[in-house]
């Protein structure tokens, strides 16, 4: 006999998705013999590395915490001249491959992210950020001197690479109001030395990027002719690369696919260099699959890289210098991240598995991408996922979780998502949400959001239900809105605008107040709500009508709210004023409040409860209501 959609016995559970590490980054040494990844367990920023076919080691002290503290984090650590250079919260240590202890560059003041150490290892150029000012900092690799200003006067740096001469480091700026992915500049420095010895820059040109043009990614051709970088000029993430010598600037690739990505984290890589600089290994994003391509610098030819067919999400692609091993972190949405590289075309290793990985394909259910129409005829993207399949399936539809990604500029693609595997293994379908405004599908379709936060996010989740409805793939009566950050505000805007249409809604740390976004979050978006809704004061109504806080009393749906303490991008206050009005009036509803979470869950315990409070919820309110 079959049991019922959403009650399914599942092999997922919240203790399992909390039980696995999260793989962040990985590296080559200079010698393409040593492979280094960073690793978090829980709230712990670990290094670890693997020399051959040894056996994995942790290089670096727990008690140190590995981690970029700048923004949203990312970038914590770099590796050349036999050592790793890495970052903790407020300061960068130097320790050799070969172990022993760390040795501290820096003092500890501010926050520090993307170390990049010159080629001859003796200096290390970093992003600082320090009582709300940002930009780029020098230090001898031997911690000997104090820092130096390197490069300041802009809201914002990323991404600093050395020219292998060592007198040039080409990096990424921006300024308020613009985001990395609005508008942003390729920046070149000359550097110069003092009699002291201490680098400074001499001068500082712009190579490339404006206002409306968004730059990401530099880096330099071995042979030090060639600086690539990624723009979206044409109206795609495509990759460029700047003679230096000619000071021309050449296309090099062309399809109506991204090879970047929303710079969101520093240290984020889409590009790599071969040794001899005669091609560039690029990850190129087409309708959420994502798949690894070497591009001939001389002819401008691409072709997909064999050998890595089972996998359609990959990142942080590193060249080993010398043998041309390439790493990553890859996955499928039937295969969980993992650190591998790829020795030639045949040799493929895995170094590290997130978790388990144990169920089969056949236990798990796969990506499969969509289009539909938007309310306004508009094409829209997304990923289906089914529910696994049983040998007796009950009648009728699935239930549906709409899930809604975050940013509100980001994607959703086509790799591991436990979450998407905790629903479809019970019962439910899933439909993950990549409406206009997103990424992944070109300039324009990004541009959608620009002053309509809130629109095309909403309207396009609601088409999708109806479209998996009239498609037979899911029960247009049973369908859960979900999401977090800005995906959460999605959700608690479409319980206003559409009371009745969702069965209920699953809101973490989500905007309910746009007015007090702008004044509370951290100084990475504290000016992303003028492209996405204007300026103030001249856009204050729209920012009323864009806060789901002063429309609260239109919520009339069952609404499960999580929220951390120590979030500080999305405070608190942000889901206490919604909650206030759903216990006033008497709507049904759940507020879990985890102490010591910010922006997203890592304790172990919290994600457990998480799951399990979804669980129930959908029980009461969806499946037996």
């Amino acid at each position: 006999m079959s049991e019922a959609y959403g009650t399914w016995k599942s092999p997922v559970s919240g203790a399992s998705i909390a039980s696995g590490v999260s793989l962040r980054d990985v590296q080559w040494d200079a010698a393409g013999e040593t492979l280094v990844w960073w690793e978090n367990r829980e709230k712990i920023g670990v290094l670890v590395a693997q020399t051959g076919t040894d056996a994995p080691r942790d290089l670096t002290d727990p008690a140190l915490n590995v981690s970029g503290a700048v923004g949203y984090g990312g970038g914590a650590f770099t590796v050349g001249a036999g050592s790793v250079v890495f970052a903790t919260k407020s300061r960068l240590y130097r320790q050799s491959l070969a172990g022993g202890a760390a040795r501290a560059l820096t003092p500890e003041f501010g926050s520090c992210a993307s170390p990049a150490l010159s080629a001859d290892g003796s200096w290390v150029a970093y992003v600082h950020s320090y009582e709300h000012v940002d930009g780029l900092a020098i230090v001898d690799a031997e911690g000997a001197h104090f820092p130096r200003k390197l490069a300041y006067g802009t809201d914002f740096v990323m991404q600093p690479v050395w020219h292998p001469a060592g007198r040039h480091i080409a990096f990424v700026a921006w300024n308020h109001p613009q985001m990395p992915w609005n508008g942003s500049e390729l920046r070149l420095a000359e550097l110069a030395f003092d009699g002291s010895g201490l680098p400074y820059a001499q001068d500082i040109v712009t190579l490339a990027g404006d206002t409306d043009t968004a730059i990401f990614q530099p880096a330099f051709s071995p042979d030090g002719r060639y600086l690539s970088y990624i723009s979206d000029a044409s109206g795609w993430g495509q990759v460029y690369l700047y003679d230096l010598d000619s000071q021309q600037h050449i296309q090099l690739t062309r399809a109506a696919a991204e090879h970047g990505t929303p710079a969101w984290a520093q240290g984020m890589r889409t590009t790599g260099w071969s040794s001899d600089s005669r091609a560039i290994l690029t990850l190129r994003n087409e309708r959420a699959f994502i798949r690894l391509q070497r591009c001939d610098v001389e002819s401008g030819n691409c072709e997909l890289v064999a050998g890595l067919d089972e996998y359609s999400e990959m990142e942080q692609i590193n060249v080993a210098p010398k043998t041309n091993a390439i790493a990553m972190i890859a996955s499928s949405s039937l295969i969980p991240p993992r650190v591998i590289s790829l020795h030639g075309q045949e040799v493929l290793q895995i170094h590290r598995r997130r978790g388990a990985e144990n169920l089969g394909a056949d236990q798990l259910s796969a990506a499969q991408a969509i289009t539909w129409q938007g309310d306004d005829g508009g094409l829209v993207h997304g990923l289906y996922y089914p529910p696994v399949l049983q040998d007796l399936l009950p009648a009728g539809e699935p239930p549906l979780i709409v899930n809604i990604h975050g940013g509100p500029t980001s994607q959703r693609c086509a790799g591991y998502s436990s979450e998407v595997q905790f629903f479809t293994t019970r019962g439910y379908a899933v439909l993950q949400v990549n409406h206009r405004g997103g990424t992944g599908y070109g300039k324009a379709y990004m541009n959608m959001h620009r002053g309509n936060w809130g629109v095309f996010d909403v309207s396009d989740s609601l088409a999708g239900v109806n479209y998996l409805a009239q498609a037979g793939l899911a029960d247009g009566d049973k369908a859960v809105i979900m999401g977090g950050s800005a995906g959460g505000f999605t959700v608690l805007q479409s319980l206003v605008e559409h009371p009745g249409f969702y069965k209920a809604g699953i809101c973490s740390y989500g905007v309910s107040n746009q007015f007090g976004l702008l004044m509370d979050t951290h100084k990475f978006e504290e000016r992303y709500t003028y492209w996405l809704l204007g300026e103030l004061p001249e856009a204050a109504e729209l920012y009323r009508q864009r806060s789901p806080v002063f429309h609260a009393d239109q919520i009339v749906d069952p609404i499960l709210v999580f929220q951390g303490t120590d979030d500080v991008v999305v405070p608190q206050d942000q889901s206490d004023s919604i909650v206030a009005s759903l216990k006033r009036r008497g709507i049904p509803h759940e507020y879990h409040l985890f102490e010591g979470e910010g922006h997203g869950w890592r304790q172990a315990a919290t994600i457990e409860t998480y799951y399990k409070a979804i669980e129930r919820f959908l029980l009461q309110h969806v499946i037996y209501a």
